[in-house]
């Protein structure tokens, strides 16, 4: 099987196939999980994305990448979670329109640089959505026995917009509120911070960052002053795109 440059993704992957919606659920009010079974299963990498296109009846096509937020498996299914933003030409149609028994057209897995193989240590710092793909490294660590290998760092404006909350807590894992903390919490609402970060660097790790760009860049910045050599740092960032 012939591989891209990056030696990652497979040729086969850029083919286009049709997935069938098997399940839909909220995650906070204004993001949605969709799992998808795949034709042709093809096993990805924790940080990895597919893209997704939607085609009009009058041939008009829109695409939209969304990493995928669930553990590498072999059984052909994988979800992706989506944010609904205003305007959004993929994003609006999936959380309107999509819902179970539907298809959709993807491609993928796509990406390497920002993939984790689930065998070293790894620091996961994520912002409101940049969440999703550190979710996969993070359940794969779990699935695998090897929680140990990962700690991750979430940032959240509050408990309302927290992805995964019934899941993502554990001894891994740390939540940190920007602007609205749940009743009793330790820490006071606030940008992530050194003393978050700091307890958590190990020495020797790769760290994954996700967010937006404001939040890659702070958290970077954040990340070098608790100690992390730069090039230790894997940076996903992403906008507003629909």
């Amino acid at each position: 099987m012939t591989l891209t440059p990056g030696g990652t993704t497979h040729r086969r992957t850029l083919r286009w196939q049709l997935a069938r919606v098997l399940d839909v659920r909220d995650e906070t009010p204004r993001a949605r999980t969709f799992r998808l079974l795949l034709p042709e299963p093809r096993r990805h990498l924790a940080g990895q994305h597919y893209v997704v296109r939607l085609t009009a009846p009058d041939g008009y096509t829109a695409s939209r990448s969304y990493s995928v937020a669930s553990a590498p498996d072999d059984t052909g299914e994988i979800e992706l979670t989506v944010e609904k933003l205003d305007d959004g030409e993929v994003s609006e149609y999936l959380h309107d329109v999509v819902e179970p028994g539907d298809e959709l057209e993807v491609r993928g897995p796509v990406g390497g640089f920002f993939a984790w193989g689930g065998k070293t240590p790894a620091l996961l710092v994520g912002g409101g959505s940049g969440v999703v793909p550190l979710m996969a490294m993070l359940r794969q660590a779990r699935a695998i026995g090897r929680s140990d290998l990962v700690r991750l760092v979430v940032s959240a404006r509050s408990p309302d917009d927290l992805y995964y909350a019934d899941e993502l807590p554990g001894p891994e894992s740390l939540v940190v509120y920007t602007r609205q903390g749940p009743p009793g919490a330790d820490r006071t609402a606030g940008r992530l911070a050194v003393a978050d970060v700091a307890p958590l660097v190990r020495g020797g790790e790769t760290v994954f960052v996700c967010g937006s760009p404001g939040f890659a860049d702070a958290a970077t910045a954040v990340l070098i002053a608790a100690g992390v050599p730069v090039e230790a740092i894997r940076v996903e960032r992403f906008g507003p795109s629909g």
